[in-house]
């Protein structure tokens, strides 16, 4: 791990009853994890043998390349594919019969019956090339987005009477770049004053571009599908972004360095901040500052849950820890935010700074993942296969740097499982916050216990769940395999729903 940038320690917010005085014991120094290739199964002769599935979908003829779930039914999921379309089936049908294997890895093929897969409950075509980014909007889901490579965002509405997912009608399109990136949901709790935040969506475009919509049928809209905000400040391909858990505010990076956070609705200048000089964003950093830049480019991005800090994953392990207006508390009215400034830690006193710079491990950071309350964790996966845990109440010290988590395959996605917010009380449920899923090119499912004292036994690893095909060669000497994304949401993370590069979507059951 590469120097911290000797600031004083600003996650007040974040650390709990932590002071900046207190020491990490010698006993919670960084422990290095080497994860045997054949651990935890007992029996190697079988590992390709096994599927684990519970029920599968298979509508798909290309590589699904993006997968998410609906907010309030999460079994309901959408899947995107190289194959230009979206399907939306339910994931808790599970089949009956027992998984399907490839026939040369069956001992008695006569006496097996082939699973049948997951029923569709929608099919969105219309794009003209790979769906590759989806989504269901907060926060009822009553809109079904995706976004493709051939610039299209196209949206469809939920016609069932009761929002319950299973029924979709195609709504409007907009086409305003020539391929798009990615897409993220805005967060919304649908109280009437956070009214302006439902069913937005922000995308990314190669262009460096960002464009936030809203998305509304009413009959009283002018139209179903309205670009709210537009922000041109990347020079390079637009390749992630992230609300703020109050959905104010939105982070992105480029693959040229920079990272901006703009200010959709107007409520971070409502609380004093102003934007960057010649810039449309109240947080602007670029390659420019030597302290930030990272050679080859940042590629993702996650929001602490405080809402106070952003971290930037890039090229070679880089990883950027920066400081963001503190606006959540002065947001709830417009008329507590008047007045509100910038002098304390609530009100975002680090803001724009740079708070942290680490690097644990030696290639691009493909996905980064906080944890909930009261875990103060965050979580990064790596092409060069590890998984690195970092103590955010600690100065971000290395907690475990699990070596060899995929193998030798790239960490497609790391994702604690979420606590769900307790609306009647303070806090969130219990859970179980500690839990970390991730997926990766190898074709599995892993399941870690991040808590310190479990490292000793299986190094953390609980569970890993097999059944694609990953990294192959095909016929053209291309690889191919692995998967590409998942989602975790169903039974607090009883049910794990997978994205595949082979072209299916498998359920795992805990």
């Amino acid at each position: 791990m590469s120097g911290q940038h000797p600031q004083p320690d600003p996650m007040d917010e974040d650390r709990g009853e932590h002071s900046e005085d207190e020491f990490i014991d010698e006993a919670d120094a960084e422990e290095v994890v080497q994860v045997d290739d054949d651990h935890p199964m007992e029996e190697d002769e079988e590992l390709l043998l096994e599927n684990d599935s519970s029920a599968h979908f298979d509508k798909h003829t290309d590589s699904i390349f993006c997968i998410a779930q609906h907010p309030i039914h999460p079994e309901i999921i959408i899947t995107g594919s190289g194959d230009d379309t979206a399907y939306i089936f339910d994931s808790s049908q599970a089949a009956s019969e027992k998984p399907l294997l490839p026939k040369s890895y069956e001992t008695t093929p006569q006496q097996s019956k082939e699973r049948e897969s997951l029923p569709v409950i929608a099919h969105l075509d219309g794009h003209k090339d790979s769906v590759n980014a989806v989504c269901f909007t907060s926060p009822r889901g009553e809109y079904a987005v995706t976004a493709g490579l051939d610039g299209k965002l196209r949206a469809w509405r939920d016609t069932s009477g009761n929002l319950a997912g299973k029924s979709w009608q195609f709504l409007a399109e907009s086409q305003e770049v020539e391929e798009i990136n990615w897409i993220a949901t805005c967060p919304s709790s649908g109280n009437e004053e956070n009214e302006q935040t439902q069913n937005v969506v922000a995308v990314g475009a190669n262009d460096g571009s960002v464009w936030v919509y809203r998305i509304d049928a009413r009959e009283d809209s002018p139209e179903p599908l309205t670009i709210i905000s537009t922000f041109f400040q990347h020079t390079a391909s637009c390749t992630a972004g992230a609300w703020t858990p109050d959905g104010q505010l939105l982070a992105t990076v480029s693959e040229e360095g920079s990272f901006y956070v703009y200010d959709v609705f107007g409520s971070a200048a409502a609380a004093g901040f102003t934007s960057s000089a010649g810039t449309q964003s109240v947080v602007a950093l670029t390659v420019q500052d030597q302290r930030f830049a990272v050679e080859g480019g940042l590629y993702s991005v996650a929001i602490s849950p405080s809402g106070t800090f952003a971290v930037v994953g890039g090229a070679e392990g880089h990883i950027k820890v920066v400081g963001l207006p503190r606006v959540s508390d002065t947001s709830s009215t417009k008329s507590k935010s008047k007045g509100k400034g910038a002098s304390g830690p609530s009100g975002g006193a680090g803001a724009g700074t740079l708070l942290a710079s680490l690097q644990a491990q030696s290639d691009g950071i493909e996905s980064l993942s906080f944890s909930s309350p009261p875990l103060n964790l965050l979580a990064a996966g790596s092409v060069d296969g590890s998984i690195a845990l970092f103590d955010v109440a600690h100065r971000f010290a290395v907690r475990r740097h699990i070596r060899g988590a995929h193998e030798e395959s790239a960490v497609v996605k790391v994702e604690f499982v979420q606590c769900k917010t307790n609306a009647s009380s303070a806090g969130t449920s219990p859970g179980r916050p500690w839990l970390l899923t991730s997926v990766g090119m190898d074709g599995v499912v892993r399941r870690w216990d991040t808590r310190g004292g479990t490292v000793a036994a299986g190094h953390g690893l609980l569970k890993e769940w097999r059944g694609h095909l990953g990294v192959s060669e095909n016929e053209e000497g291309e690889q191919a395999g692995g998967i590409l994304g998942f989602v975790q949401g169903d039974k607090e993370g009883g049910r794990i729903v997978t994205a595949g590069d082979d072209g299916v979507a498998l359920v795992f059951e805990e």
